[in-house]
């Protein structure tokens, strides 16, 4: 998922002129620009194209009726506070984990519900013998990667429980030792001793905080979720059981195997590239280098995959 934050955001309008000041955005120059100045100008100087005090930049000059230029009436509205405020917007993407695995789910089972239904295409002559070898490989194996994505969520969950538990211990028994500890993980960003030393300070009264320093900037732990081991499982079972009803659909529909191979093998190069476009777009990586390097390296995993099942069909 992305984050939205919103800084630089104005404080609420102070009174200011209630009609001069619509009028006079609309009727900004485009290129008029906001730029930092110290000068002084206004009236002439202002319509003729220099900086207001406000900083109010007007290339061109554009003198209202009483003589003032536009950057002093443009100033007037700034200082009463009815200009237009700048939001700085930053975008960040926070869901890794959620991606992950789905791209853990997703890619396994593109690949192996496709290897198994290709092998087996060359040693049976009916479909339904494929579908139903491919529907049940689908159930076991999004069994088996649920587990398997539970059991590391909640060994993380547990490695995280340990390790902060011990920092406890060793914050009310050894500060000494992890006040140095502090200075030693700070001294990594260029931090001296004596820069560091009222973050110490400020640590040994809060030792709560103290711990959550040194489990994120020591140890590089994260506090884990706790619903993450279930969502965990879920979302790699759901993405698995995805990508493996799309490579054995066209055996759905098929007068013969042989028939569905070729629509097989399509259908999951066009869904590794999309899938890799998508993935592109949530990661922040170049969309089309994310598909062309989604669907190679799956083309090339179902093709071993392929060629190992044929040799044991």
């Amino acid at each position: 998922m992305s984050r939205t934050t919103p800084t630089n955001v104005a404080a609420s309008a102070k009174p200011g002129p209630p009609s001069a000041c619509p009028a006079i955005v609309q009727s900004r120059p485009k290129n008029m620009l906001a730029a930092p100045s110290a000068g002084g100008g206004s009236g002439g100087t202002d319509g003729a194209g220099g900086l207001t005090r406000y900083g109010w930049v007007t290339p061109h000059g554009n003198q209202d009726g009483g003589g003032r230029g536009r950057g002093s009436a443009w100033a007037e509205c700034y200082r009463a506070g009815d200009m237009p405020t700048v939001h700085h917007v930053e975008r960040h993407f926070t869901g890794s984990e959620a991606v992950r695995d789905i791209v853990i789910g997703m890619s396994d089972g593109l690949t192996v519900p496709f290897a198994l239904a290709a092998g087996l295409s060359g040693a049976v002559a009916v479909s339904r013998v494929i579908v139903t070898a491919g529907l049940a490989e689908i159930a076991a194996g999004s069994i088996a990667m649920g587990l398997g994505g539970f059991l590391a969520a909640r060994s993380d969950a547990e490695h995280y429980a340990n390790e902060e538990a011990r920092e406890h211990r060793e914050v009310q028994e050894l500060p000494g030792e992890e006040a140095r500890e502090i200075v030693e993980v700070l001294g990594r960003y260029g931090l001296t001793a004596k820069e560091v030393a009222p973050i110490v300070a400020g640590l040994r009264r809060r030792p709560g905080a103290w711990v959550d320093f040194m489990m994120r900037f020591e140890l590089g732990l994260e506090r884990p979720d706790p619903g993450r081991a279930v969502r965990s499982a879920l979302t790699i079972a759901g993405a698995y059981i995805a990508g493996g009803l799309i490579p054995l659909a066209p055996y759905f529909v098929a007068a013969s195997p042989r028939a569905a191979l070729p629509a097989s093998v399509g259908v999951t190069l066009v869904a590794l590239f999309l899938f890799g476009l998508v993935k592109g777009r949530f990661t922040g990586a170049p969309p089309l280098r994310s598909a062309v390097q989604t669907a190679g390296i799956g083309g090339l995993a179902a093709a071993a995959a392929f060629a190992l099942a044929r040799a044991f069909a």
